[in-house]
């Protein structure tokens, strides 16, 4: 095979890894010529001092083959720190797999036990697979660590601190006689060319924090990675906050139809759509170490949909839609989608790169990757922008009640707008044992109190006294007296009212042919009622026709 063959080869296997390596019961194929394969990624917990064989962390599982193998594979569980140059290794095989195998199993070879090459080796990295149908594999020497059932056990112990695991399966074996690694490739090549040979091994292994005839003690630990841990609790939590909050949310907006509300409504219930599917592959995962992994995109998807709504709304608001104004001129539109339909489509992207893209072995999560910085810099730009139209809807707006709804709004939403980006740089200095529930937490509950403050201040009996509400004969009747009494306009009469110095001003009565002399107030008030003037308050309006739609 050809080294553009095989780069393409390892792509789409890195790809196919990164979505699947979330699962704790592994089951699947191995060829061959595909030369390594990744299984998982793995964090055990630190065992307890009072119970450690029920707070290990165990790998076992079944691994057999219909065909004839020459000579083993090898199945690998290693720790970080040899993982590292094993994993980078493996890259060497465009240049021969023969080279790639020797290179791989340098360092591990002097630290793995073996009975006939390393009868001094501490570490108990490997295994020869496949196994024998119906008996254990080649390398347990102890059958009664073994769990029942099963070919192979590895026990994990971590005394110190929890820590990652990683496993995988390569097409490489170790001579017995002069304990040197090879590529099974070079043993098969000539038969594989001449009779179209497969060499396929089939897989069933479970991966647990606990042991396995004590799962039922700990059901909602058992399958997770430690650092995935306790987020079926964190989800059921908030689930529970959302069935009270989304039924809220919904009598509202049927007592008071209005286009905020209908959009806040859309996002909260995006939310809840979003939360039930990932509650749902997360009770599923505890029970069988794999869950519903569809249901669990699509969940992400939706909590992106619902927080870049969310946003949407803000700015909206911020522009003053619906509280100071009915409608947005085209260029504010074309502007607003400009700069929002790239952010989701970032937000989007970002999840795509994080699942598909980012290396297995390295400890950096999605917003540490260039497009995680471009989604915080855009988030920043939006909190900049969202600030600047606020200002300037709250320097033309009056009304106190407004005001205070606008303030209320300015306050929260920036701890909203802001909190992603300072967390995504403390999370920097975090373990990565920790780190994702860090973020995951945090980042829940902010939209969650963000959307219980919305609720709040979009409630019928507090939102009709600053939004502008339609359908009625009456509607905007009052905002227009209260424009009558905006400062520019009170400004404007007592500018008429002082300008020359009150001069009197002789009033002609054509029907009585006598004059009458009137301070200028008065005649201010006998002009405000002709039209002429009537003309000149509706240029002020224009003017001002931020005010209304």
């Amino acid at each position: 095979m050809n080294m553009k063959g095989r780069t393409q080869i390892h792509i789409c296997m890195l790809m196919w890894l990164c979505w699947t390596v979330d699962a704790t019961h592994l089951q699947g194929s191995f060829d061959t010529q595909d030369f390594f394969k990744f299984l998982v990624k793995f964090g055990f917990q630190k065992a307890e001092s009072h119970r450690p064989q029920d707070s290990f962390g165990y790998i076992y599982g079944n691994i057999t083959s219909d065909n004839e193998f020459h000579q083993p594979v090898t199945l690998v569980v290693l720790d970080k720190s040899t993982f590292v140059d094993f994993y980078h290794n493996r890259s060497l095989s465009i240049y021969g797999r023969e080279l790639a195998c020797q290179h791989m199993f340098k360092n591990i070879q002097y630290l793995a036990y073996d009975p006939d090459c390393n009868a001094h080796g501490k570490r108990d990295f490997l295994r020869r697979v496949p196994c024998p149908k119906g008996q254990l594999c080649q390398d347990e020497d102890a059958p009664s660590n073994v769990v029942a059932g099963h070919q192979f056990t590895y026990v994990i112990s971590e005394v110190s601190q929890p820590r990652f695991w990683y496993m995988a399966i390569v097409a490489c074996y170790r001579n017995r006689t002069t304990c040197q690694w090879h590529a099974y490739d070079t043993l098969t090549a000539p038969a594989s060319f001449l009779n179209n040979s497969i060499s396929v091994l089939h897989y069933d292994i479970h991966v647990v924090n606990g042991h396995p005839n004590n799962s039922d003690d700990h059901p909602l630990t058992y399958e997770f990675s430690f650092d995935q841990q306790n987020l079926l609790e964190m989800y059921l939590i908030f689930l529970l906050v959302y069935i009270v909050l989304l039924p809220m949310q919904i009598y509202a907006v049927r007592l008071q139809k209005h286009p905020v509300t209908k959009l806040f409504t859309i996002s909260l219930l995006s939310e809840f759509v979003s939360l039930v599917l990932i509650t749902s592959h997360l009770i599923k995962y505890a029970s069988n170490g794999k869950g519903l992994p569809n249901l669990q995109t699509s969940g992400d998807i939706l909590d992106i949909v619902s927080r870049t709504t969310f946003m949407l709304i803000l700015l909206l608001l911020a522009k003053g839609w619906a509280v100071t104004r009915q409608q947005i001129s085209r260029t504010g539109w074309i502007i607003l989608m400009s700069i929002w339909v790239p952010y989701c489509a970032f937000h989007v992207f970002l999840y795509y790169w994080n699942r598909t893209e980012v290396d297995i072995i390295s400890d950096v999560d999605e917003y540490q990757t260039w497009p995680g910085w471009i989604v915080l810099i855009l988030r920043t730009t939006f909190m900049l922008w969202f600030l600047y139209e606020l200002r300037n809807t709250m320097k033309y707006e009056h009304s106190s009640k407004k005001l205070d709804f606008l303030l209320h709004l300015g306050a929260s939403s920036l701890v909203w707008f802001i909190y992603l980006p300072i967390v995504a740089i403390v999370a920097l200095q975090v373990s990565p044992m920790w780190r994702y529930k860090l973020l995951l937490g945090i980042t829940n509950s902010a939209d969650c109190l963000a959307y219980c403050v919305m609720t709040g201040l979009l409630w019928p009996n507090r939102s009709g006294q600053y939004l502008l509400l339609t359908g009625s004969k009456y509607a905007g009747m009052d905002e227009l007296d209260e424009f009558n009494e905006a400062p520019h306009i009170v400004r404007e009469r007592e500018r008429r009212q002082n300008s020359i110095d009150n001069p009197v001003v002789v009033v002609t009565n054509a029907t009585s042919n006598h004059s009458t002399n009137r301070p200028n107030g008065d005649a201010c008030a006998d002009l405000l009622e002709a039209e002429d003037l009537d003309a000149e308050l509706l240029t002020d309006l224009n003017k001002n026709s931020h005010i209304v739609a």
